[in-house]
């Protein structure tokens, strides 16, 4: 365990920080599966630009890749377009 002020403060800082990330990222990845089980058009073409935006906040904190954002976005995009 630390023992300096500074090294608890920053244990209490990255604990914080892993459970905001943890919501964000887990609440991205459900609207991603919501997004991936609509059947109709009209529903996922106003869904898709929410989970867009929350794709690409999660890229710009470092949570995910921005790879793997670009990917997701891609695939999703594909996704809707191919509905109707």
């Amino acid at each position: 365990m630390a023992h300096h002020k500074s090294a608890l403060k920053r244990i209490r800082q990255n604990q914080k920080r892993r459970m905001h990330n943890r919501f964000y990222h887990k609440s991205t990845r459900t609207a991603i599966k919501r997004l991936r089980n609509t059947t109709d058009k009209e529903k996922a073409g106003k869904l898709l630009p929410l989970v867009v935006a929350m794709i690409d906040k999660l890229a710009k904190r470092n949570i995910i890749h921005p790879n793997k954002a670009a990917n997701l976005k891609s695939k999703l995009t594909k996704h809707v377009n191919k509905l109707g």
